[in-house]
């Protein structure tokens, strides 16, 4: 399977999705809809949405039914990207190549255009027309899991135990804490929101759960490594930020070598845990392997 294809398909059929639910930048008032417009469009991979089309195919759901699911989480990580970079919390400056939302229209509308993208997602979730190809039962079921991955069980607890820990030294199982809540969480509820619309047997839930745990791990040490050995062109933001903000990463405990073959390590399990699924589940044996082998 070509991955790269792949994601670029899915891609494009959630930017479509997410161009219908927001409203265009000229609408009243417009500075808010810019800024909205400005981070969500700003040439994002889309990896949780397409992790979650992923999902709902290998269980042979179609993935059109899915769009609207995976548009709502690219929606949630566009929110927590802007809130991450403000200056109260990581304080970044570039992302995804270009100026962060505040730097470009203030820290106020930053903070309501995260405020706009988190709640838009749960007005599209909630939606009844959606109800024509997902029961409302199980749209609950998704509403329920992104809502949980979003706040302090969550995104919410992981980014406050990341601020706490700047500057201190900390140990292993405090690191994974961050990593598993801040990253991993919205990565497994993807999973999972592809797996509850495709109506997954408690056995396949469980198993694309800890895939999702997996490739949610792999996906934050690939980060840290990234932010060591990548330039700014190539990661379309701030490098050595986590060094300078004295933050525990894997491989400050661990170095560079022993962090690759962690996230080898990690990949292997997360592809274990695929084990008894066809090949409609090629997807995401590729995606796996693509976590720890991009370049941003």
């Amino acid at each position: 399977m070509d991955i790269k294809a792949y994601l670029t398909k899915k891609k494009e059929a959630v930017d479509r999705s997410l161009e219908k639910l927001m409203p265009p930048a000229t609408a009243f008032p417009s500075v808010i809809h810019e800024a909205m417009r400005y981070s969500l469009f700003a040439g994002g991979k889309r990896v949780r949405p397409v992790l979650a089309i992923a999902a709902a195919e290998a269980l042979g759901a179609k993935a059109t039914g899915v769009v609207p699911i995976a548009a709502s989480l690219e929606l949630i990580h566009t929110y927590s990207l802007i809130h991450d970079d403000l200056p109260a919390m990581d304080n970044d400056d570039f992302r995804r190549g270009r100026p962060t939302c505040h730097k470009v229209y203030g820290d106020a509308v930053a903070v309501l255009a995260g405020d706009g993208l988190l709640t838009m997602a749960f007005e599209v979730l909630s939606d009844p027309k959606l109800e024509k190809a997902i029961s409302a039962r199980t749209l609950l079921s998704v509403i329920k899991e992104l809502s949980t991955a979003s706040g302090v069980r969550g995104m919410v607890g992981g980014q406050v135990v990341d601020m706490q820990s700047e500057g201190k030294e900390i140990d292993f199982p405090t690191l994974e804490y961050i990593h598993m809540h801040k990253t991993g969480a919205l990565i497994r509820a993807s999973v999972r929101a592809g797996a509850l619309y495709a109506r997954a047997t408690k056995q396949q839930y469980l198993a694309l759960t800890r895939y999702a745990e997996m490739a949610g791990l792999a996906f934050q040490i690939a980060d840290d490594i990234l932010d060591i050995t990548s330039t700014q062109e190539a990661l379309g933001k701030d490098i050595g930020s986590d060094l300078k903000k004295g933050k525990k990463t894997f491989p400050s405990f661990y170095g560079l070598e022993e962090s690759r073959r962690r996230a080898r390590e990690v990949v292997d399990h997360a592809l274990g845990a695929l084990k008894g699924f066809d090949r409609k589940a090629d997807a995401l044996r590729e995606l796996a392997k693509y976590i720890i082998n991009r370049v941003n």
